[in-house]
Parts: C-alpha cells; sequence; structure tokens
C-alpha cells in the first residue's frame, strides 16, 4: 500500500551545508514516533479551561496518562509496524505518547520512505534528510511525529559572557554595582523569602556538563549551602563538562547556579540530551513525566528561531508543553539574545522557540543598575553583546489572555497583537551589568536571557514551597496583574520598542516578587 506524507515533516538543509552522499546503509540510529492522545477531545477541553484559569487543580501523573496518553491500541500498531520492517522497540511510554524504534539506516529509510544523507556544513557535519517523512498507511492518524532522523544541531544556548577583567566592586552601599551575584538579584526583585524546600527544579541541557567542586567553591562563596544537583540520561546523553566556560557547560553552570542560589533547598535535576530535535523533545517529556524527581518548574535555555524547526516538531514540544500544564508545572523559556531578528539573516523579524510556544513563559532581558539594595534603572538589553528576543510568533496564534495587547515598533507604529507576543517577562540580562558565576575553575560574569529563565523558576519555586500547590501555567493568572510587575518603558530590541503595559521586548516587565506571590491563582 502507498505510503503518506506526513505533514509538517519536511526537512531542508542548512545554509551552506553541502551533501556528501548517503548515509552508511549499516548505520544505525534511533527514530522517536510521536503518538495521538488517548482523546483529542477532552485534552482541548482541559487546555481551554487552563488558558481561562477556571480548572486550578493539577492532574495526577496516574490521571493523565489514563485520559490523555497513547492507547494500548495506538502502541500495540507502532510495535506491529515494527516488527514488520525489522525495528527494534527499545522504549515505550503511554504518558509521553512516546515510542523509540532502533534499525539501521537501510531499514528506517525502507520504514519511513526516506533517503538519509550526510551533509558537511561550516560548523560540521550531521545526518538529514531532504523533503519530508512518509506514513505507512497503518500508522496514519496513529503517529504525530517523525523525529531522530535529522542530527543537526536544534538548539542553542542563550548566555552571554561579559568580556574582559570583572570590575573592582566598591565597599560603599551607594555606588551602582557592575555585576551581581543571584542572591543580589532576587533581593532587589523583593522575592519572597524561603529556600524552595521540598520542591524540585528541572534543567534541560543539550551539551556540556556540571563540575561538582565548581558548585562546592560556588555556593561555598555565597555561605550557601550546595543544593542537591542530580543528572538524567536522556538519549544516551550524559554529564560531560569540556573544561572550557564558554562551552555549554557555561549554560548548564549558569543554570545551575542562579536556580540553586535563589532556592537553595531545591533539589536540582539536570536531563542531558543529544542537541537534536528528538533529544530535546525527550528530555522536555522525560522531565515533565518523571515520577521519582517529580519536578514543579522546567527551566530551559535553549532553543532557535522558529524558522528552523519542523512544524511537527514544534506542535510536538508544544503538546509537551501542555502536557506541563495539565500537571501544574511551569515551564520557564529564554526568549533568546538575538533581539528582534532572533539572529536570522536578511532583515525579517523572527521569535525564539521553544519560548513562543503558548504554553511557555517566556522570559525575556533588561539592563538593570542598582546599589547593593535598590534599583537605579532598568530599560531593555539591547547593545553590542546582544538583544532581549522579541516580537510575534509566525506559528502560533494568539493566545486568550494577551487579546487587546498591542506592539509597538521603532518607527512608533503600534499595532494590535495578532498572534502569540512574545516574551511574557523579564529580568536583568546584560552581561554587562550580569551574573557572577563559577565555570570551569574559573570565576566570570554571564548574562543573556539564559539567566532569566532559571531565575524565574526559582521564584516559581519558592512560591510553590510558601503555597504548598503548584503554581503550574501561571500566565492567564499573570496577565491580570500588571501591578506586580515593574514596567520596562525603555529601550528597544531592534525592530519592537518598549512602551508602557506589555511590549514584544521585556513582555510584563521585570518581577516584583512579592506581589508574583500574592497573585490569587497562583
Amino acid at each position: 500500500m502507498a505510503n503518506i506524507t506526513l505533514e509538517g515533516s519536511e526537512r531542508d538543509a542548512l545554509p551552506n551545508a553541502r551533501p556528501l552522499g548517503p548515509a552508511a546503509a549499516d548505520e544505525r540510529l534511533e527514530v522517536t514516533l510521536i503518538l495521538r492522545a488517548g482523546s483529542a477531545e477532552l485534552w482541548r477541553e482541559r487546555m481551554a479551561r487552563l488558558s481561562r484559569a477556571e480548572d486550578a487543580a493539577p492532574l495526577t501523573a496516574e490521571q493523565f496518562a489514563r485520559l490523555h496518553g497513547a492507547t494500548d491500541a495506538d502502541l500495540r500498531a507502532v510495535a506491529a509496524f515494527a516488527a514488520a520492517h525489522g525495528l527494534v522497540v527499545v522504549q515505550r511510554h503511554a504518558a509521553r505518547r512516546t515510542v523509540v524504534l532502533s534499525g539501521t539506516v537501510a531499514q528506517v529509510n525502507a520504514a519511513f520512505g526516506v533517503e538519509l544523507l550526510r551533509f558537511e556544513y561550516p560548523g560540521g557535519t550531521y545526518r538529514g534528510l531532504l523533503g519530508p517523512v512518509q506514513l505507512a498507511q497503518e500508522l496514519h492518524g496513529i503517529v504525530e511525529a517523525v523525529l531522530g532522523l535529522d542530527t543537526r544541531p536544534q538548539a542553542r544556548p542563550h548566555f552571554r559572557r561579559r568580556e574582559g577583567p570583572k570590575p573592582r566592586r566598591s565597599r560603599a552601599a551607594t555606588p551602582p554595582v557592575p555585576s551581581f551575584t543571584a542572591v543580589q538579584i532576587a533581593s532587589l526583585y523583593e522575592f519572597p523569602a524561603g529556600s524552595g524546600e521540598g520542591e524540585c527544579v528541572a534543567l534541560i541541557e543539550l551539551g556540556g556538563g556540571y563540575r561538582p567542586q565548581d558548585l562546592q567553591t560556588y555556593f561555598g562563596a555565597l555561605g550557601l549551602p550546595v543544593p542537591q544537583v542530580a543528572a538524567v540520561s536522556v538519549d544516551h546523553a550524559v554529564n560531560a563538562p569540556t573544561g572550557d566556560p564558554n562551552s555549554a557547560d557555561g549554560e548548564v553552570m549558569l543554570d545551575i547556579e542562579v536556580a540553586g542560589a535563589v532556592a537553595p533547598a531545591a533539589r536540582i535535576v539536570v536531563y542531558f540530551a543529544p542537541n537534536t530535535d528528538a533529544g530535546f523533545l525527550n528530555a522536555v517529556t522525560t522531565a515533565v513525566h518523571d515520577e521519582v524527581n517529580r519536578p514543579s518548574v522546567v527551566s530551559i535555555s535553549w532553543g532557535g528561531p522558529e524558522s528552523s524547526w519542523t512544524r511537527q516538531a514544534m506542535s510536538a514540544l508544544d503538546q509537551a508543553l501542555q502536557a506541563a500544564a495539565m500537571l501544574g508545572i511551569t515551564v520557564c523559556v529564554a526568549s533568546g539574545d538575538g533581539g528582534s531578528s532572533d539572529g536570522v539573516p536578511g532583515g525579517t523579524n523572527h521569535v525564539d522557540f521553544p519560548a513562543s510556544s503558548p504554553h511557555a513563559l517566556g522570559c525575556g532581558g533588561t539592563r538593570l543598575k542598582a546599589t547593593a539594595t535598590t534599583i537605579l534603572s532598568e530599560v531593555v538589553w539591547h547593545d553590542n553583546s546582544g538583544a532581549t528576543g522579541g516580537g510575534v510568533s509566525a506559528f502560533f496564534g494568539l493566545p486568550t489572555w494577551q487579546q487587546g495587547l498591542d506592539t509597538t515598533t521603532v518607527q512608533g507604529n503600534v499595532q494590535p497583537l495578532n498572534a502569540r507576543g512574545v516574551p511574557d517577562v523579564a529580568a536583568d540580562a546584560d552581561p554587562q551589568t550580569g551574573y557572577e558565576v563559577v565555570v570551569d575553575g574559573v570565576q566570570a560574569v554571564f548574562g543573556g536571557t539564559s539567566a532569566v529563565a532559571p531565575l524565574w523558576a526559582g521564584l516559581i519555586v519558592r512560591i510553590n514551597a510558601l503555597t504548598g500547590r503548584r503554581a503550574g501555567y501561571v500566565q492567564p493568572a499573570i496577565y491580570t496583574r500588571e501591578s506586580a510587575f515593574r514596567d520596562i518603558t525603555r529601550g528597544n530590541n531592534g525592530a519592537y520598542e518598549a512602551a508602557t503595559g506589555w511590549d514584544a521586548c521585556t513582555g510584563l516587565g521585570s518581577p516584583k516578587g512579592t506581589r508574583i506571590a500574592a497573585v490569587p491563582a497562583l
């Protein structure tokens, strides 16, 4: 029987890439299949209630699996398909709606109607395909995404290191402080008292690693206990520090140190995965459905322009974030450091995904000037080191809670927001006014929206510990409480200008932590 094209699975080569020829027929690989939810209607109904803040009670893992997981019949259909094509089922998880198959390139080519190729590009080589994936008719309507065929780097970390020597800090209380510890940032933003005890923060990392001795040095200097940090391997990736603070190690350590300084009694679990579309998705679904560690907040500091993703991958990852919302998990995501273009050449506007998902708390960046105790000024982060990501999604529609908002361009044009606007919130991200960290034995100052996601994760974890419940999907609630934010009204990120109220540079603004904690639905 003829195969059917899987909608949204089309791939082009990376810019400046050239094919080297077919991938070796006997090369083994793993392919991730995402299956449909058990009841699409129930799924839509629950998400509609969450978007209207009408249903704050999170589902248990058991309830979610029963109501929204893959059905036994669909799992059996995929297993039968695998057996017929000589593929091995190496993993299946009903709640994650995930089946991972293993086989050779030759077997996968035949099973999914593709020709896998090797490509060379300026950053190295990767295995990939040109065109769409083909689904066997017996899987049509059952399988919604086929990921892992393509191994190109899918995302980049959103941190920036301040260059040059660290400025000397005055002992006086009045002069502006050139850099901050995460503890100082939390104090300046009036975070509620607390340590996050009893909570767990999940960090998604697509490379690099951490060294326990660096954590001891960093937290010892702050006079804080070293938090409990554990690593979870996803798709065979592991904690693998490179020794280079400018590598992905910088991202991993920034995430751990910021979240751990803000919520030192919370457990931190780092989910290491390959930097591919399949690895990214599998890391998120593993964290969201982790019944051992049960994180209440997920922090993601990696992403890429929407234009670099396939539609099937964006839909699958967005559904993973919807599952998080149903389970009462807040997902904080960096909005990117490439300004309104998100680093895409050509002069057009782009937003970063997964921050552009309506089910992610998109975290933008500011430049913060302060004394040790008082904020002096705060503007949009935009300088030679980078700029906060922000803008309007080309993929996701307008969420209920963003209706009636506007965007303002640098030319002064005001337009009604007609699709998902990014970001939702902000905090200090400029590396010139950044966060003091220790990475691979080096003391440095880092910024980027990568610092904002774990900072907000730490705030939410503190609130969860104080209230004894999960804040979960916070956007519908916080968009009704503009008074809980410090409105950023100066600066731009390239195409968009800051304005009174929400804007496409810093969202609602930076947090007034105690007021955020007082929002009724949190």
